[in-house]
């Protein structure tokens, strides 16, 4: 996986990682809002909810064509009863679900994908949802800037390797022609 970065939200520390190109929040980090003892009940709770179930079932669908839709049914007619209960790691290891993952080691907790982590975040609390968005966009403007200085170099960089390229090309003819 992609090295974790820190966003500063509202005086929390939230981690973030890119995985296959998609860009994961911590959602255990986001939780700490609710509960700073034990984060991970509430994204428990959270995910025992129908609608969250709901939501995180169509996000697969139209993101995730290996997504086990046969898998889920069942659990979205259990989600909101009292005595449901969903883990994220079961979430993915049933339905085959790639929008929530969870890691074992430094740096670990629950991550989800950004559109998720946001969802998540709203239930929370709303303002440390519109927060989280900010922060989150800041962070994304300020790597597009990096990367826009290194797109810039990159071509400048080809431009002396094409040059040294064919300054040996053409020595290589004149010799030829020299003989």
């Amino acid at each position: 996986m992609a090295k974790t970065k820190h966003i500063q939200v509202k005086e929390v520390a939230v981690k973030t990682l890119q995985v296959n190109g998609e860009d994961f929040i911590s959602i255990t980090d986001i939780a700490r809002q609710k509960n700073p003892v034990e984060p991970k009940d509430a994204v428990k709770n959270w995910m025992r909810l129908k609608n969250t179930l709901e939501y995180l079932g169509l996000w697969e669908q139209l993101n995730n064509p290996n997504f086990k839709v046969v898998e889920f049914d069942p659990l979205l007619r259990a989600a909101g009863s009292n005595a449901f209960t969903i883990s994220p790691s079961r979430w993915a290891e049933l339905t085959n679900a790639v929008g929530i993952i969870t890691k074992t080691d430094k740096g670990g907790g629950t991550y989800a994908q950004k559109d998720i982590a946001f969802k998540f975040a709203s239930w929370v609390s709303v303002e440390f949802e519109l927060y989280l968005v900010k922060e989150f966009q800041r962070l994304k403007e300020e790597e597009q800037k990096q990367l826009g200085w290194s797109a810039k170099r990159e071509p400048a960089k080809l431009n002396k390797i094409a040059i040294q390229q064919m300054k040996v090309l053409i020595d290589v003819e004149n010799r030829k022609l020299l003989r």
